[in-house]
C-alpha cells in the first residue's frame, strides 16, 4: 500500500479514500483556487491585466504565461508527490478561467503551458485536454451577452433560473446557465477521459480515476467542486477589478471637480476685472490700458497651466500681476508688501490658491474703507513648516458671517473645495477675524519638498 498519512492518494491501483477523506479534499481545493486568485491579485501587472477587455496578442500571451505559471505550479506539486498533494492541481480549472477572461489564444496557450507537468508524468491527454478547455472558455467570452457577464456571471443554477422567470432580460441568467453546463461538461469530459489506460498510466488525472464508484452524493460534490474551483478566481479578481475601477472613477472624478472648481475661479476673477476696466475706459484709458495689458498676462499663465500643484514663485508671479491690476485701480489705497524667504521659492502650493483670498482681502477687506490699506505677504520655514502669511487691516468679518464663510460665497469656499479634492482629511483650514482689525485664513497641508514630507501652513489674509 505504501506510506500511510493523511493526504489524498488518488491512484489507479489504489482502493477509493474514505467519503471524509474526499470531503476534506474538495474542501482543501477550494481553498487553493482562492488562494492561487488571491496570489495573482498582488501583482500590479496583473491587475493592469484584468482592467483590460481589449488586449494585443502580446498582452494575451504573457498573460497566459503568468496564470499558467501560478496553476501549472499547482501540477508539478502534484506530479512531484505522486498525487499526495493532489487537491493543489487545478490545471483544468485554470485553462477554463483563462479562455474565459483572456480568450481562445489565452485559453489554448494557458492550456498547454499548465498541462507540460501531465505529460512528463505520462498523462498524455492532459495537453489536448486542458487546451481544448482553454479553447472552450475562449468560445464562452465570445457568446458573452456583453463584456461584463463574464464577470456576473453565478454559480449558483437556482438563482440563475429565477432571474430568468423574473427578469425580462433573459441573456446574462441564460449566459449563466451555458457557463455551468460547460464548467460540469468540461469535468465529465475529465472523468470520462481518466479511465484511459496508457502503459499503466491514466490519459489524464481526475479524482473519479477508473471510474471509482463513488456515491451519487459524492459526485455531485465533485462537479459542484468544479464548477466552484472555477467561478471563485474570476469573483475574487472581479472584487478586485471593482475595486481598482472605483479607485479610477474616484480619480476621474476629483480631477473633474479640481478642474471645474478651477474654471470657477478663474470667471469669477476675470468678471471682476472686467468690470473694472469698464469703468476706467472712460475716466483713464491710459489706465485701463495697463489692467487689459496685465490681465492678458494672467490669462496666458493661465492657459498654460496644466498641474494642480506650482512652485511658490510662479503663484507669486500670478498674484504680483493680479495686485499690479487691483494696484491700478485702487491707487494709493492699496499698499503691498512682501517679505519673502528665498528659500520657499521653490516649494509646491495649489495652484490658484491665493489669488481667490487676497482678490476677497482687497475687495471685502480694504475696498470699503476711505483710506485703503495694506496687504501683507510673507513667506518662512519655522519649526519645519512652510508658512505663507497674508494679512490685511481691513474691516473685518461679523462672527455671523465668519461662521458660515466656507459653506458661501466663491473665494474661501471654492479654495477650501480644492484643497479637500487635493488632500481629503489631510489639511485644516481657519479663519481668524476682528472687526475693524482685519483678517486672516490659516491652511495646513502636507507638502512634498526636495524629497522630505513637511507640513506647510498657509496663513491667508481676509476671506
Amino acid at each position: 500500500m505504501g506510506r500511510a498519512s493523511n493526504f489524498i492518494i488518488i491512484n489507479p491501483g489504489m482502493p477509493a479514500p474514505p467519503n471524509e477523506q474526499l470531503l476534506v479534499f474538495l474542501l482543501v481545493k477550494l481553498a487553493v483556487a482562492a488562494s492561487l486568485a488571491s496570489i495573482l491579485t498582488r501583482s500590479q501587472r496583473f491587475q493592469r491585466m484584468l482592467l483590460r477587455e481589449e488586449r494585443t496578442l502580446a498582452q494575451r500571451v504573457q498573460m497566459a504565461v503568468v496564470c499558467a505559471a501560478i496553476f501549472g505550479s499547482g501540477v508539478w506539486v502534484r506530479v512531484l508527490t505522486h498525487n499526495d498533494y493532489a487537491a493543489v492541481d487545478l490545471g483544468l480549472e485554470g485553462s477554463l478561467v483563462m479562455g474565459m477572461l483572456g480568450g481562445y489564444m489565452t485559453g489554448l496557450v494557458s492550456g498547454v503551458l499548465i498541462s507540460i507537468p501531465a505529460m512528463f508524468n505520462g498523462e498524455l491527454m492532459s495537453m489536448p485536454l486542458l487546451a481544448a478547455v482553454g479553447v472552450l472558455g475562449g468560445l464562452l467570452r465570445d457568446v458573452a451577452p456583453d463584456k461584463e457577464a463574464i464577470w456576473k456571471f453565478s454559480p449558483f443554477p437556482d438563482l440563475t433560473v429565477w432571474r430568468l422567470i423574473r427578469k425580462r432580460d433573459w441573456r446574462l441568467p441564460a449566459f449563466s446557465l451555458l457557463c455551468i453546463v460547460a464548467i460540469l461538461l468540461a469535468e465529465l469530459l475529465r472523468s470520462g477521459i481518466a479511465h484511459i489506460q496508457l502503459q499503466h498510466n491514466t490519459a489524464v488525472f481526475a479524482l473519479q480515476s477508473k471510474w471509482m464508484p463513488l456515491p451519487p452524493w459524492i459526485v455531485v460534490a465533485v462537479y459542484a467542486t468544479t464548477l466552484f474551483a472555477t467561478v471563485l478566481p474570476i469573483k475574487v479578481w472581479n472584487s478586485n477589478r471593482n475595486e481598482r475601477k472605483l479607485e479610477q472613477q474616484q480619480l476621474r472624478l476629483n480631477e473633474a471637480r479640481l478642474a471645474a472648481l478651477s474654471r470657477q475661479i478663474n470667471p469669477h476673477f476675470l468678471f471682476n476685472t472686467l468690470n473694472s476696466v469698464t469703468s476706467l475706459i472712460r475716466q483713464d484709458p491710459e489706465m485701463a490700458r495697463q489692467v487689459v495689458y496685465k490681465l492678458s498676462n494672467i490669462l496666458r499663465r493661465l492657459l498654460r497651466q496644466q498641474d494642480n500643484l506650482t512652485a511658490l514663485r510662479e503663484e507669486l508671479s500670478f498674484i504680483d500681476d493680479y495686485l499690479a491690476i487691483e494696484m491700478v485701480r485702487f491707487g494709493e489705497k492699496l499698499r503691498v508688501v512682501k517679505d519673502i524667504d528665498p528659500a520657499t521659492l521653490d516649494m509646491l502650493v495649489p495652484s490658484m490658491l491665493l489669488q481667490p483670498i487676497v482678490e476677497n482681502s482687497i475687495r471685502h477687506g480694504l475696498a470699503s474703507k476711505v483710506d485703503g490699506g495694506t496687504v501683507k505677504l510673507r513667506s518662512r520655514i519655522i519649526g519645519g513648516k512652510f508658512q505663507i502669511l497674508v494679512e490685511d487691516d481691513g474691516v473685518g468679518i461679523p462672527e455671523s458671517k465668519l461662521a458660515t464663510l466656507f459653506e458661501q460665497g466663491i473665494g474661501v469656499s471654492n479654495v477650501n473645495e480644492r484643497l479637500k479634492v487635493l488632500f481629503g482629511d489631510d489639511y485644516k483650514m481657519w479663519i481668524d477675524s476682528r472687526i475693524g482689525e482685519g483678517t486672516s485664513t490659516g491652511i495646513e497641508l502636507p507638502e512634498q519638498v526636495s524629497g522630505t514630507v513637511v507640513r506647510v501652513e498657509l496663513l491667508v489674509g481676509s476671506s
